[in-house]
């Protein structure tokens, strides 16, 4: 009778410092945890951007405390500085940019894996399946058409990707480079997608023949179209091209053959300073706050399917949405690259 009770106290005894031990173990990993996070106020991350975005990395720095310093580059030039350095990154997160490029980093094996628990709930056709690379908004594209030199020149506003070819428009359709811009390279490749090869660069031929060159930034198009230089911009669209409608006697136009759209990305690069303050960036950007934040700033259509459409984008015909293979970007930027300088750009 002794013995059994011993052993009950015993039993008691060893089960109460268990509970002891694994609540102060619980304890320690939560704290380890909440040091984690602590420790990246103060740190700073280096971004390479495909634009200015200071309110938004201010946002994200009061919520965070860590500090984003940016640098100010294309996709084109992005990529081909990192190859140029031997991969080497120059930064510790890459934001913004159409699909192709973040592809072609993923086979280059300049990227690190990460799959933010942000990232549940979109789509896949947005986002690499390995976690290489995540889009945060999606890009469309169309037309951004000046009334007054086209009225001046006696000329029709262009209902559709193939007026463009037309020789009344030489001189006045003005493109990015598509190995430069992300979003122009997503024309390129959404349209030969869906007009296939021959109709489609039968109508880069035409687009080739009437530009008076092909810009190296994405933004140029539309600035040189409002400044009456030329009477066509090929575009990306959001708020900011929007508000230039009210301001200038432009206006939008979604070509009934189809609107390209291509998600704007960002990864992480592997290797880097910084990689939890990298993971906290892509967290911020792809939280409900972030996108909330980003759709209100600049009119963007977010890529979280619980992020209402901006209002300035509402009247958009979704239903002329090019039908996409975003992985046929990657594995057909080089051919189609090459046949762009080739044969477009000479």
């Amino acid at each position: 009778m002794k013995l059994k009770r011993y052993l009950v106290l015993l039993m008691l005894v060893i089960f109460t410092f268990g509970i002891v031990g694994c609540g102060g173990q619980n304890a320690t990993d939560k704290n380890a945890g909440e040091q984690g996070k602590a420790d990246i106020k103060g740190t700073t991350i280096k971004v390479i951007a495909t634009d200015q975005y200071d309110d938004l990395f201010a946002a994200f720095k009061a919520d965070t405390g860590v500090t984003v310093e940016y640098l100010d580059m294309s996709s084109g030039e992005a990529i081909a500085r990192i190859k140029a350095e031997g991969g080497k990154p120059m930064a510790d997160v890459w934001f913004g940019g159409g699909a192709d490029a973040f592809i072609a980093a993923k086979d280059e094996g300049l990227l690190e894996a990460y799959i933010s628990p942000e990232a549940e709930t979109i789509d896949p056709m947005y986002k690499d399946k390995d976690g290489y690379w995540t889009g945060w908004n999606l890009v469309i594209t169309g037309l951004l058409v000046n009334n007054d030199v086209m009225n001046e020149k006696g000329l029709e506003t262009p209902t559709k990707w193939s007026d463009l070819a037309k020789p009344e428009y030489k001189g006045e359709v003005l493109m990015s480079n598509p190995a430069i811009s992300g979003t122009n390279y997503a024309i390129v490749n959404g349209l030969l997608q869906a007009k296939g090869e021959e109709e489609g660069w039968k109508l880069f031929k035409g687009i080739g023949q009437n530009a008076p060159y092909f810009s190296k930034r994405g933004k140029e198009p539309s600035q040189k179209t409002i400044a009456g230089e030329v009477g066509i911009g090929i575009t990306y669209i959001d708020g900011t091209i929007m508000k230039l409608v009210d301001e200038y006697p432009v206006e939008v136009v979604y070509p009934e053959d189809g609107i390209p759209w291509v998600p704007a990305c960002m990864a992480i690069f592997a290797n880097n300073n910084n990689m939890e303050g990298s993971k906290a960036f892509v967290n911020w950007i792809l939280s409900k706050k972030g996108q909330e934040f980003i759709r209100d700033a600049n009119g963007s259509i977010m890529v979280r399917p619980d992020v209402a459409m901006p209002e300035v984008l509402k009247d958009v015909p979704s239903e002329r949405y090019l039908k996409i293979d975003v992985s046929a970007f990657g594995e057909q930027r080089d051919q189609i690259l090459a046949k762009w300088a080739e044969e477009i750009d000479k």
